[in-house]
Formats: C-alpha cells, sequence, structure tokens
C-alpha cells in the first residue's frame, strides 16, 4: 500500500478531480452494483452525507437497534442531517429486522404535526451483534417492503466485504434496493483510511456538495485512493480473518468461556465483569474492547495463527464465573470501538 500511495497518479479532486481517486470510485460503485460513487475521509461522513441527503428536518428514520448511525457517530444524525431516530427491534435474528417490522414502524403519513418516516437505515455486517450476517434473499425482502411504504434505504455496509465473502456472493448481491451505500476500505480491507458512498449520479453530484460542505474536500487524493485499490485487490484475503476468528472462539469455548459463534471477524465473550477482565487481558497483552455489554475480539490482516494461540495462551481458562454474563438485564448497547483485536502486541490494532 505505502509503494502505491508512493507512486500514485494524482491531480486535485477539490477543481477537476483527482485520476487515482476517480478510479477508485468507479471501481467501488461497479462491484456494488452503482451508477457512480464518492471516496470520503471516514465511514460517519459517508452515512452523514448520505442521510444529509435522503432526509428532511424532522423526517424520522428507522435502523436496527446497535446501528453504528444510532450509537456510534455522535448523534450527528439528528444534529446535522435532522433526522429522528427509531430503533427497530431485532426480530429476524441478531442484528436484522424483518419486513412486517419495516412496515409496521413505516406506519401513515399521519396530520401534518405527526413525524413522517422517510428512510430505513440498514447495516450487514451487524458490527453490535458481533458482525452477523444478512443474506441476498433476506436484505432484498426487507428492502423491498421500505420501498412498498414508500421509505428510501440506506446501506452502512462498512463490512460488506466481509458479508459478501462469508456468503461467497458479490457485493453487489448484497445491496439490492438499496438508494445508497457506504463501504469501507479500512477495517478487515486494511487501508488507512477511508470509504465511499456511492449511489445514483445525481446522488453523487449532490454528495460532492456535502462533502466539501462537511470539510471533506481533498486536493491530492490519490495518494490514500491508491491505498483503497490495493485494500479491493484483497477482499478475497479476509477468509483468512474468519478461520482465524473460528479458530480463536472454538479455543476461548475450550477453556471455558462463553462465547459466540462468529460469522464473520468479530468474537464477542460473555462475562460478569467487563473492566475487570479486559484490565486482566490487557496486563498479558491482548488487546480487545467492550461492545453490547460483552467482550470484543477482532482478527485482521495483521493477526497470524500465531498470534491466535498466543492470545489464547495468555487468555487462558475461564475461572469460576468469570464465562458467565452479566445478570443485569442491560441489552445491546451498540457501542462500537473501531479499535481492538485479539493481537498479543500491546499496540491497538486499528482494524
Amino acid at each position: 500500500m505505502r509503494s502505491a500511495m508512493a507512486a500514485a497518479d494524482v491531480g486535485d479532486d477539490v477543481l477537476d478531480r483527482d485520476p487515482t481517486m476517480r478510479e477508485l470510485e468507479q471501481r467501488t460503485a461497479s462491484l456494488l452494483g452503482a451508477s457512480d460513487a464518492l471516496w470520503t475521509p471516514t465511514g460517519t461522513m459517508a452515512n452523514l452525507i448520505a442521510l444529509m441527503s435522503h432526509l428532511r428536518r424532522g423526517d424520522a428514520f428507522l435502523a436496527p437497534i446497535g446501528a453504528h448511525v444510532l450509537d456510534s457517530e455522535l448523534g450527528s444524525a439528528a444534529w446535522l442531517a435532522g433526522g429522528m431516530p427509531r430503533p427497530l427491534e431485532h426480530d429476524a435474528g441478531p442484528g436484522k429486522v424483518s419486513p412486517a417490522a419495516v412496515r409496521r414502524a413505516a406506519g401513515s403519513a399521519g396530520p401534518y404535526f405527526a413525524l413522517r418516516t422517510t428512510l430505513l437505515c440498514l447495516e450487514n455486517t451487524h458490527n453490535a451483534s458481533g458482525g452477523t450476517v444478512t443474506a441476498p434473499e433476506e436484505h432484498a425482502s426487507v428492502a423491498a417492503a421500505a420501498r412498498a411504504a414508500k421509505l428510501r434505504v440506506h446501506l452502512d455496509g462498512a463490512r460488506i466485504w466481509n458479508a459478501s465473502v462469508a456468503l461467497g456472493v458479490p457485493p453487489g448481491a448484497l445491496t439490492v434496493g438499496a438508494d445508497t451505500v457506504q463501504v469501507c476500505l479500512s477495517k478487515g480491507l486494511g487501508a488507512p483510511l477511508g470509504s465511499v458512498v456511492a449511489g445514483s449520479a445525481e446522488f453523487v453530484e449532490e454528495a460532492r456538495r456535502l462533502r466539501k460542505m462537511l470539510g471533506g474536500g481533498v486536493r491530492q487524493g490519490g495518494v490514500v485512493a491508491a491505498a483503497g485499490l490495493v485494500a479491493l485487490d484483497n477482499i478475497d484475503r479476509l477468509a483468512d480473518d474468519h478461520t482465524r476468528a473460528r479458530k480463536l472462539a472454538d479455543g476461548l469455548e475450550e477453556r471455558g468461556w462463553q462465547v459466540s459463534k462468529p460469522a464473520t471477524n468479530i468474537v464477542l465473550i460473555s462475562t460478569a465483569d467487563i473492566d475487570g477482565e479486559l484490565r486482566r487481558f490487557e496486563a498479558v497483552g491482548v488487546r480487545a474492547a467492550p461492545m453490547s455489554g460483552q467482550i470484543r475480539l477482532v482478527t485482521h490482516a495483521q493477526i497470524s495463527d500465531a498470534d491466535i494461540t498466543t492470545a489464547l495462551d495468555r487468555i487462558g481458562p475461564a475461572e469460576p464465573g468469570r464465562g458467565e454474563p452479566a445478570r443485569n438485564g442491560a441489552g445491546p448497547s451498540g457501542r462500537s470501538l473501531r479499535r481492538g483485536g485479539s493481537r498479543a502486541p500491546a499496540r491497538p490494532s486499528g482494524r
């Protein structure tokens, strides 16, 4: 990636586009089955641009409980996009909502002083639920229900690459019915920064203005876009992360820990003392993070098979009472720390 960044063909993306950034945008749009796309520095900005485009002040929008747009973007959906969030229960499995739930929540227009629901935000994979995957037919049926209820659809596909690899389908199969899609080039794909938001050509024209409004215009953007192109060449490598996550989960379970069965690259540990265990993990050189009332471990490109073995050895067996979840009735908080992982060295993993 660093070699590609150093050798990138660059221009002024604020004025007349940067050639490398434009290549990245067009390639990403093609992968997602969209007409066009726009690079942004972060996924939060990309999601916000989509919501600002879709919402008018006072509109309500739907999203599954724990969705990133609800809990991990500092309320910018309400603050800057002007939308009133309406969380939906996971009635179709962790991180998933059913078509019936969308139809019920969409409701009717009501009197002039009532909230008008105009948008559905979906997330695949659902981070706060442990990287759970929504299959193409599930996504398409929910999106169709939203469209029938006259809702627009935005897909937060920050980890859509993981869903694509886990299911063995192209990314475009997971975006059917979505008006806009956000995808991340860092996280599992390993670029140092950058996300892309995709949609119609008309949307991207407006999105470019919104990006500038939010301070996201860059000059020689090809320097970072080149890393994104390398990232797209390595999507298939995510299968290794998924395999290592399963190895980590199996090893923890053998040692008496109560763990989720990972669908992708996120492992959640249930324990009665989250803060205490996180301190203990850190003390032995295993970096993790809290999420949804559990401990979150993430595999990524910098994690090897040897790192998994080392992490398991350092974590060791669960002591009596340690591996039991807290019994305080707390539900998923959706708190998502993008940093953290199962790597033995003490430095943050950043994925």
